[in-house]
């Protein structure tokens, strides 16, 4: 885990469409913004909780993240560049080192102390998981709580980190569409599932220190339809989900001959109804086999779950658990509800 120093905490954009307590109790998670093999000496514009901020690596190799816009006119640093360990605003030449503080304004060349008002809004930069996290508002990197993928550098397992995926959609939804057993049949039934297959055995959810943990068994296998003859005959597919909230979730599953697969789904909350998702993953099997089948498979699942998501009406998750009905096989979606509204978020519920 690498991260830098931060100043400078950050108000609600005039904007937003989320309510003013929503975004405050949001603005003080972690999540992630970019992949790290994305970075470059190019300044490149991402979005959180509809903050704008500019992603950048100076020479050396040290990654950035600051507020898309310079004190001085506000022009966005992301149409600027870096030159050594340092971004350059194109508007009138300002430059700003590490710390965010600007070190030359060429228009006047002679001016050696610099007024802090000509300072940039840092953020802090967390490297996990091959992604870059940050946070708006909570910059304590140390207390940070991050979703627990053990297995991203055991030698034993292959770390595999597929394109994200932008989805016009709320975070919530989506989370939860990720830990729905029940659409398994109805939405990924050309995938690896079969709608004459629908029923949702019993399972268990449990609240944790961490969120909430599902443990689901069934005979719904986790292979392609292509692939499903290399499963035993009766075998049962042990998955597991372990739920951090508010927007991310880890998916364990148990194949035959020991093999396990763990995804990270991780939502970046980029605006109201606007996620950029990650999802990198581990195997400790078929490691040497086709990349492009994983990502071309794990396309086709998030599509799928994609649009159901964008097509979802409120937009937002109600977090009352009235505004909509529920059945048994919900009951890891009516917890994940419940400890949305235990965070303080509203029960209109605006992301």
């Amino acid at each position: 885990m690498n991260a830098i120093p931060v100043i400078n905490l950050i108000n609600k954009p005039c904007n937003s469409q989320f309510e003013d307590r929503d975004w405050e109790i949001l603005s003080q998670h972690w999540y992630p913004v970019a992949r790290i093999e994305d970075v470059s000496t190019q300044p490149q514009q991402v979005t959180l909780l509809d903050v704008k901020m500019a992603l950048y690596k100076t020479e050396s190799g040290d990654i950035h993240l600051v507020r898309d816009i310079c004190p001085h006119r506000g022009v966005p640093l992301t149409k600027g560049w870096v030159e050594g360990e340092e971004i350059v605003c194109p508007y009138h030449g300002l430059r700003y080192n590490a710390a965010g503080k600007c070190t030359k304004i060429p228009a006047q060349p002679e001016l050696t102390k610099i007024s802090d008002r000509f300072r940039l809004s840092k953020f802090p930069v967390v490297q996990k998981y091959g992604l870059i996290w940050t946070s708006i508002q909570n910059h304590d990197v140390e207390s940070a709580h991050f979703p627990v993928l053990d297995t991203w550098e055991d030698p034993a397992h292959q770390a595999i980190l597929p394109p994200y995926v932008d989805i016009a959609g709320s975070s919530g939804r989506q989370l939860e569409g990720f830990i729905d057993v029940a659409h398994f049949a109805w939405v990924h039934h050309e995938a690896f599932a079969s709608r004459e297959n629908p029923v949702v055995p019993k399972y268990s959810t449990i609240k944790t220190d961490y969120g909430l943990q599902t443990e689901y068994v069934s005979d719904v296998s986790n292979y392609p339809h292509g692939l499903q003859h290399l499963a035993p005959e009766g075998f049962l597919w042990k998955r597991v989900f372990d739920v951090y909230p508010p927007f991310s979730a880890i998916l364990t599953v148990h194949f035959p001959h020991d093999g396990i697969l763990k995804i990270l789904n991780a939502c970046c909350p980029i605006s109201h109804n606007k996620t950029r998702l990650f999802v990198p993953l581990t195997r400790n099997f078929d490691t040497t086999g086709d990349l492009q089948a994983v990502y071309d498979f794990n396309a086709q699942i998030f599509a799928e779950d994609q649009d159901m998501v964008e097509a979802q009406k409120p937009e937002e998750l109600p977090l009352d658990l009235m505004m909509e009905a529920h059945f048994e096989a919900d009951r890891s979606s009516t917890m994940y509800r419940r400890i949305l509204a235990d965070l303080g978020l509203s029960k209109r519920y605006t992301v």
